[in-house]
C-alpha cells in the first residue's frame, strides 16, 4: 500500500481548546481517537501576469472532532496491540453520535497525552500506530489511506509551566518506511469555505519606466509655482502696508522724525482698523456656525425621538 504524505494537518481553534481542556481535567495520562476528513486542496497562487499555474494538489488532513474515554490504554494493551473489537465499537459509536454522519466523521487516527515527559513518540505509541496502519478501516473517499494521524500532547518537564501548560506535535505514520513523519499543524479559526481563497501573491510585472526629462520638468514647474505663491504673498503684504517699506524706518531719526512718526502712526491705526473688521467678521461667522449647529441638533433630536404608538 502506497503512502500518501500530508502537506499539513489542520484543526480548528475550538476543537483544539476542547481537547486540551479534556486532557488538563483528566486524572492522569489519557488517549483517544481523532475524526475528520482528508481533502485535496489546490493552492491558489495569484500572480499579476499570465504565468501558467502549477496544477499539483496538496493533501490536507482536517481534524473536526475527537473521542476521549478519560482512561489510558482505551483500545490497546500495554504492548501496543490494538483490540480491533473495542476500536470498532468506539469508532462506530462516535460516528453514530455525530450530528452529520458524513465525511466529517471519518476515523483519522489517535492522540496520546502524557505529563512531564519528552515530546517524542514512545515505543508503545509506535506499535499502536503500526497496528492501526494494518487495519482495513480506511477513511471514506480514499480507500488507500489508513488512519495514520497521530497527535502527541505533553506538559513541560521542568519550570516551563510558568509560560505554557501544554506542548503538542503532529505526526503521520508512514506504512512503508515504518516511521513517524512530523507534520505542520495549522489552527484554523475560519470556516472551510473561505480557506481556499487565501494563497500566495507574487508580483512579477516590472515597474514602468520613468523618463528623466518629465521628472525634471515637474521639478521646474513646482519651483515656478512656489515662486508665484511667494510673489502673491508679498503683494498681499504690500497692500496691508500701503506702500510703507523698510527703508522708510531711517526717517524716524533726524529732522523728518515728526512727519515719519505721523505716517507710521496712521499706518498703525489703519492696520488696527482692518484687524478689528476681520475680528467682527470672524465673530459673525462663529455666531452663524453656532446657530447652524443648534439647528442640526434639534433636527437630530426630532428624528431620534420615538414616535408614540
Amino acid at each position: 500500500m502506497d503512502d500518501h504524505p500530508f502537506q499539513k494537518i489542520t484543526i480548528s481553534g475550538p476543537t483544539l481548546s476542547a481537547l486540551m481542556h479534556r486532557i488538563a481535567t483528566s486524572l492522569g495520562d489519557v488517549d483517544g481517537l481523532l475524526f475528520g476528513h482528508v481533502t485535496r486542496l489546490t493552492p491558489s497562487s495569484l500572480t499579476d501576469d499570465n504565468t501558467p499555474q502549477n496544477p499539483d494538489s496538496d493533501l490536507v488532513a482536517t481534524i473536526t472532532s475527537f473521542f476521549c474515554p478519560n482512561i489510558p490504554l482505551s483500545f490497546y494493551d500495554s504492548l501496543g496491540r490494538v483490540d480491533s473489537v473495542t476500536l470498532h465499537r468506539l469508532v462506530s459509536s462516535t460516528i453514530h453520535q455525530s450530528s452529520s454522519g458524513s465525511s466529517s466523521s471519518n476515523f483519522l487516527g489517535w492522540f496520546s497525552a502524557r505529563r512531564k515527559s519528552p515530546i517524542r513518540p514512545s515505543m508503545r505509541e509506535f506499535f499502536v500506530s503500526q497496528s492501526l496502519s494494518r487495519l482495513k478501516t480506511a477513511a471514506k473517499g480514499d480507500k488507500d489511506l489508513n488512519p495514520c494521524v497521530f497527535l502527541l500532547f505533553t506538559t513541560p518537564v521542568h519550570g516551563e509551566m510558568l509560560y505554557h501548560t501544554h506542548e503538542y506535535r503532529a505526526y503521520q505514520f508512514q506504512v512503508n518506511s515504518r516511521c513517524f513523519e512530523p507534520k505542520t499543524i495549522a489552527i484554523d479559526n475560519i470556516g472551510p469555505d473561505f480557506r481556499g481563497n487565501y494563497g500566495c501573491f507574487s508580483p512579477n510585472s516590472p515597474f514602468p519606466e520613468l523618463k528623466c526629462a518629465s521628472a525634471m520638468n515637474d521639478e521646474v514647474g513646482e519651483d515656478l509655482n512656489r515662486m508665484e505663491r511667494v510673489s502673491k504673498d508679498q503683494k498681499e503684504l504690500d497692500m496691508v502696508a500701503e506702500g510703507f517699506c523698510v527703508g522708510d524706518l531711517g526717517k524716524l531719526m533726524g529732522s523728518e522724525t515728526v512727519n515719519s512718526t505721523m505716517s507710521l502712526e496712521d499706518l498703525y491705526e489703519k492696520m488696527l482698523g482692518k484687524l478689528d473688521n476681520l475680528a467682527r467678521q470672524v465673530e459673525k461667522s462663529n455666531a452663524k456656525v453656532l446657530e447652524m449647529e443648534n439647528h442640526n441638533r434639534k433636527l437630530r433630536y426630532k428624528i431620534a425621538r420615538p414616535v408614540p404608538e
